[in-house]
Parts: structure tokens; C-alpha cells; sequence
């Protein structure tokens, strides 16, 4: 008797072509003077070294909805700045998503000889259905949703055009 296992892996991968320098893309990612600017208009502070943190705190009006201070959290996993960035990534919004655990997401920066990058984004959701649910952008934005292209579209305007999508 033999037996299949299935495969029950969630990935979801994410591209972009930007019109601008790794550099300039690592940097729009890692530091809160800019990941404010794009996506949901949230900063993300990052330690950029193995085993650091990246935390997102929540914001007055999240205060007022009673989410808790850490909003969404990782670890850094692994760190090539400009090019490679891997880390563990846990939506906090609520208990459920939390128990879900920490997922794992992976920025990968690669230029091209023609002055664009392309920005890769793939993010492991396994065993993380709501977080898998939220990253897709098939809600609508005043909900949240928008996820990763909304993310990856307003990072792409922000850095080409110098202007914020966010309010």
C-alpha cells in the first residue's frame, strides 16, 4: 500500500518593476522614514541584523478600534541589503490572527541593465488562512484591503513619482 501526501503549502508571490535603484527600494522598505510613506501609511521598524526585530505599532485610530500596541511583528531571518531580505511575519490585529502564528516573508531586489528592479515578494502563509485571506487585496481598501499589491503599487508611485498614495 502506498500513500500520497498532498502538498498544503500556501504561497503567494508578489512582482513589481520600479523604476529605481536597489538601493533606494531597500532603503524605502527597512527605514520608517520611508515605509510610512507608502502601502497603509503604518511605520515598520526593522533591526536589521539576524534575530532582530520588526515591529509595526498601531496607530490612534487602531487605539480607538482597542487593537493591541504591536499591530504586526517578525524577526529578521536573513539580511543581504540591498538584495535579500527574509524575515518571520505575524498579523496581531486580532487573537485569531495571532494564534495563526508567524508566516514568512522574503523581499528579493534584483536590477536589470536598463535601470528598473524588479521586486520580488513571496510570502509563505502555510497554516495561516486569515493572514493568506488579508494579503490577497480582494477587499476593499477602507476595510484593509488592497494587501500586497496595494503595497507593492503604492511603493512603485512613491519611489518613481515622489509622491505619497497615503493620506
Amino acid at each position: 500500500m502506498t500513500t500520497t501526501e498532498q502538498d498544503t503549502r500556501t504561497i503567494h508571490v508578489y512582482r513589481v518593476y520600479i523604476k529605481a535603484t536597489p538601493e533606494a527600494i531597500w532603503q524605502a522598505i527597512t527605514s520608517t522614514d520611508w515605509n510610512g510613506r507608502f502601502g497603509y501609511g503604518i511605520p515598520a521598524e526593522y533591526d536589521l541584523r539576524p534575530g532582530g526585530a520588526m515591529t509595526v505599532h498601531r496607530t490612534e485610530e487602531m487605539i480607538a478600534m482597542g487593537m493591541p500596541e504591536v499591530v504586526v511583528d517578525g524577526e529578521m531571518i536573513e539580511i543581504d541589503p540591498p538584495h535579500r531580505l527574509v524575515q518571520s511575519y505575524r498579523f496581531n490585529f486580532m487573537p485569531d490572527q495571532t494564534a495563526e502564528g508567524f508566516t514568512t516573508l522574503t523581499y528579493e531586489i534584483e536590477p536589470d541593465d536598463k535601470g528598473m528592479t524588479r521586486l520580488t515578494v513571496t510570502h509563505d502563509l502555510t497554516d495561516a488562512p486569515i493572514a493568506a485571506t488579508m494579503v490577497t487585496g480582494d477587499g476593499p481598501l477602507d476595510q484593509g484591503g488592497g494587501g500586497w499589491p496595494w503595497i507593492l503599487s503604492s511603493l512603485k508611485t512613491l519611489l518613481e513619482t515622489g509622491e505619497s498614495v497615503v493620506d
